[in-house]
């Protein structure tokens, strides 16, 4: 038995287009904003409202199925797209009316005006969503042509005032894309440079590189003129050139002259008038229909790769934005599964934003590494540059504390009870920012765990809030023991305060110290010789080596001393004479003969000190100790705050955290409301399940064809039907020698009434 013949393969032009208009089948079921970036190759037709747009179009067909009236007509961008096949029967489908088949062209007509109406309204409207129409005939080159609405200035109907931008902008959305060829539709009986079409044209593609131009209506130009300048592009040059077209006249559709005559006239009308000899690459619907086949097929060839990279990019992001949307759990036993891990990638999540170890940022500091800025940056160099520990304390506060400390007698030697009441107010002042600073980390890491699983949780609201209450919760059970240990941390230091630390500058170096802070250098080595004794130097170096402490001894100055014997001197006096005279007030009138009366004055209600030489010392002394002794305490305290910051708040949650939530969530009657799903999530859900199938489909699509360049060049075998549409007494197929053959002379006189498109 002889082995049966092998398929004769198509060509690799024959299956790209057809492929292309596959994939728009399948991205045009995307919405608006998940199909942006994946603009296909196709050709957009645009020209004004009378341009002859929609003859061309049905030229291109081969059939009469355009809404035709004296308006505008073309009010919804319609995309076209004509399948070559070789059955012998014609037929067109709608995209929103899947399975149905349109057989009779009339219908299809009908069709288009209504779905029009719907979309657009009966009333002139205009809309922007598009109506898809595919045509198969084995009369037709694969094509994808977009008839979008011609350009009107003056609006009727509803349509509103600025229409005509509305209906510019429009079109501009389709042919600013590179994807797009433009088809820029001019009559003939117009100045081409005034064309709306070439000018939104040179917006959309300034170097010309993607445009052809169609000149209609070349057979009711004014006697004597012609359009060969126009056609070899002598007026406005463009890449791809022109094509002249003659479009049927009203009269023609009147008396429903057919497509076929037409395209006989048309090959007439050129070959009968010399000024368009040799131009036979140019002329006619025929030679546009196979010009737009290879300008497309070649586009496609350089589209194509790109476009595969995007699409495969776009289903990597929406497979895996369904992979967190996960599937939907309806059983408890499943629902508790899912909460649990949940929780587990949570506390991960938590865990390795703090440790530094989860999507590590390259523009700011975040997790963990603002904790530790909090820590050295903030709280340590505010310690350190912005709290002096002298700087609240006045001259006058030591002087009076050293002078309330000595009692009613007051002090020979400078006591320690001055320098420990200060150092201890001194040391209270670091308890505010201690606290502030365990504040901000637990502000921190409350910003943390909202940074955390934000994807998986904005599935469940419920459970986002719950665990947010419960995270801040356990946070706040955290910060009350870190609160109290660092205040604890502070009354320890503030309970004992050790001189004998090896840091503590006490003895003659705090001595030094206050005398360059009260002398000048030149006078301050005469202080150990003062004729009043009033520094014991001897005493005070001895007594300050043996014991390592900060008393400083001091004997009382002499004038001081002397100064409060005379005062208790005058004072006596004064209560002699106050005696004197109340025995003389009571021994009668003879205070006359008495000496005068010297009253006191009373004391005020609040005393300062009085200011010696002696007291500067004195009060320099007591300001070093402070100083020296504050420093050791802070720099404990820097060491100390962030050590129980990092124990009883930030460990402390990285250890419990996990256990805690599954104590208050994992609970069998909250499963169902805490795993609920919102309706937007649900709906988000189906969206992107449709997504993830349409671009696989997509990309099933183009893996099905092998992309070579070289052979996609090749284009189309046209050797059987050259110019793709269907055989016509008298058409010549393909005029290689530029000379048109004659036809028979078939075809009425044409009329030059034509009708508005």
């Amino acid at each position: 038995m002889p082995k049966p013949a092998a398929a004769v393969p198509e060509t690799v032009g024959q299956a790209v287009i057809p492929l292309v208009n596959s994939l728009q089948d399948i991205i045009a079921r995307l919405d608006g904003d998940a199909a942006a970036g994946l603009e296909l190759p196709q050709v957009a037709a645009i020209g004004g409202q009378s341009s002859g747009k929609s003859s061309v179009l049905e030229a291109l067909v081969g059939r009469d199925f355009l809404p035709r009236g004296p308006d505008i007509c073309t009010r919804c961008p319609l995309v076209l797209q004509l399948v070559r096949h070789a059955a012998p029967e014609e037929w067109g489908e709608f995209l929103h009316a899947p399975g149905r088949q349109f057989h009779d062209f009339e219908q299809i007509k009908r069709e288009i005006q209504l779905e029009t109406d719907k979309e657009a309204g009966d009333n002139k409207g205009v809309s922007e969503k598009q109506i898809r129409l595919k045509i198969f005939s084995p009369n037709v080159l694969d094509i994808t042509l977009v008839d979008l609405p011609g350009i009107t200035r003056v609006p009727v109907g509803d349509q509103p005032s600025d229409i005509e931008s509305r209906i510019r902008a429009m079109i501009m959305q389709y042919i600013k894309h590179p994807s797009c060829i433009i088809l820029a539709v001019s009559p003939a009986n117009a100045d081409l440079a005034n064309s709306d079409a070439l000018q939104l044209a040179r917006l959309a593609d300034p170097d010309g590189s993607r445009t052809i131009g169609v000149i209609t209506k070349l057979d009711i130009m004014d006697r004597g003129t012609d359009a060969r300048n126009f056609l070899l592009g002598n007026v406005i040059p463009l890449k791809f050139g022109y094509v002249g077209v003659v479009n049927r006249s009203q009269e023609d559709i009147n008396f429903n002259r057919s497509v076929q005559d037409a395209l006989a006239f048309e090959e007439k009308f050129f070959s009968t008038l010399p000024a368009y000899n040799g131009l036979a690459h140019c002329c006619g619907v025929p030679q546009l229909a196979k010009k737009l086949n290879m300008i497309l097929l070649k586009h496609i060839t350089n589209m194509l790769p790109g476009l595969k990279t995007r699409i495969n990019a776009q289903l990597v992001a929406v497979a895996k934005e369904h992979a967190a949307y996960g599937d939907t759990v309806e059983s408890a036993a499943g629902q508790g599964v899912q909460l649990l891990n949940i929780l587990r990638k949570y506390c991960e999540a938590f865990s390795s934003m703090v440790e530094g170890k989860n999507r590590v940022s390259t523009d700011k500091l975040s997790g963990g590494a603002r904790v530790h800025y909090i820590f050295q940056s903030i709280f340590v160099k505010s310690l350190e540059q912005e709290i002096d520990p002298c700087k609240s304390i006045t001259d006058d506060d030591v002087r009076t504390t050293i002078q309330n400390s000595g009692g009613p007698k007051g002090a020979m030697f400078l006591p320690e009870v001055p320098f420990e009441i200060l150092v201890r107010k001194q040391i209270g002042r670091l308890l505010d920012p201690s606290l502030q600073c365990a504040q901000f980390i637990y502000d921190e890491l409350i910003k943390i765990s909202h940074g955390c699983l934000i994807t998986e949780l904005q599935k469940f609201p419920v459970l986002k809030k719950r665990m947010s209450e419960v995270v801040c919760s356990f946070l706040r059970d955290g910060l009350r023991p870190a609160e109290t240990m660092i205040t604890h941390i502070i009354e320890m230091e503030m309970d004992y305060i050790n001189t004998s630390h090896p840091s503590f500058v006490g003895g003659t170096k705090v001595v030094e110290l206050a005398k360059h802070e009260v002398l000048p250098p030149k006078t301050s080595t005469s202080l150990s010789g003062h004729k009043d004794g009033t520094i014991v130097g001897s005493e005070i170096q001895l007594t300050a080596e043996r014991s390592q402490k900060s008393r400083a001894v001091f004997a009382r100055d002499a004038t001081r001393r002397a100064t409060s014997e005379q005062a208790s001197m005058e004072a006596g006096t004064s209560l002699t004479g106050g005696s004197q005279i109340r025995n003389s007030q009571v021994g009668g009138n003879s205070s006359s003969k008495l000496p005068s009366i010297i009253p006191l004055k009373e004391p005020p209600i609040t005393l300062k000190p009085s200011e010696t030489e002696q007291d500067a010392t004195e009060v320099a002394i007591v300001k070093e100790l402070i100083k020296s002794y504050y420093d050791i305490v802070r720099k404990s305290i820097e060491d100390a705050i962030p050590k129980a910051v990092m124990h009883f708040l930030v460990n402390h949650t990285k250890r419990d955290l996990h256990n805690f939530l599954i104590r208050k969530l994992y609970r069998e009657n909250l499963l169902n409301e805490l795993m609920r799903e919102t309706d937007e999530v649900l709906i988000r859900r189906q969206r992107i399940q449709e997504m993830l199938e349409i671009l696989k489909q997509a990309h099933r699509t183009l893996e099905e064809f092998p992309i070579e360049a070289d052979n996609i060049e090749k284009g189309y075998n046209l050797t059987e039907h050259a110019t793709g549409l269907s055989k016509i007494h008298g058409v010549s197929g393909d005029s290689t020698n530029g000379i048109y053959t004659s036809s028979p002379n078939c075809y009425p006189p044409h009329q030059a009434s034509h009708m508005v498109l």
